[in-house]
């Protein structure tokens, strides 16, 4: 108990000033972002033991090298996303090894690699960008569909529109996004 609370005082983080919170400490800062730490690794992990590990193993080195870190908060989650996915690299070494020892060279086809994963995650967020681009009535069609999943009939009934106009609408939004979600982006059109 001594240990933790001389750790969770440590003046070894530079003080700075935030205009909400005061100064910057260990502590402040475990409370403030001990969560959304467990929450990014579980996220990569899925393993909740796994990220508790990661996340306590970051604020550990945090103490020993919080005077070198000039922004503490961005530091503490680039480190927890590098070691959640150096940990996926290391199990997916380890599961590729079989019994015999032997490696496979071939990734089981139910399993999201590292890069995949990352990949699909910048996809999410292209994606996200690009429908908070769009007018507010393109984005209310695709939440009645793809988010309350409902028919172009209830979605006419919704918005006024034809169903055929809905269906229409509903394309053409989506090859925007798709075009959009291009390697260029809207250039490549």
């Amino acid at each position: 108990m001594q240990r933790e609370k001389t750790m969770l005082n440590s003046p070894d983080i530079q003080p700075v000033e935030s205009p909400d919170e005061g100064p910057l400490t260990l502590r402040t800062l475990f409370e403030s972002e001990e969560s959304p730490l467990l929450r990014l690794a579980f996220s990569i992990t899925g393993r909740r033991a796994v990220a508790e590990e990661i996340v306590q193993e970051v604020f550990l080195q945090l103490h020993a090298n919080g005077s070198e870190v000039r922004e503490p908060r961005a530091w503490l989650f680039r480190c927890v996303r590098n070691r959640s996915l150096s940990y996926l690299r290391r199990a997916q070494r380890e599961s590729s090894t079989s019994t015999t020892g032997e490696t496979s060279s071939e990734p089981e086809s139910n399993e999201i690699l590292p890069d995949e994963w990352v990949a699909r995650m910048e996809t999410v967020a292209e994606l996200r960008q690009l429908v908070s681009e769009l007018s507010d009535k393109d984005r209310r069609l695709i939440e009645l569909k793809y988010f309350e999943d409902l028919k172009y009939r209830d979605i006419s009934q919704r918005t006024g529109l034809t169903v055929s106009n809905v269906g229409f609408r509903l394309h053409q939004i989506l090859k925007k996004l798709a075009v959009g979600l291009m390697p260029g982006g809207l250039e490549s059109e």
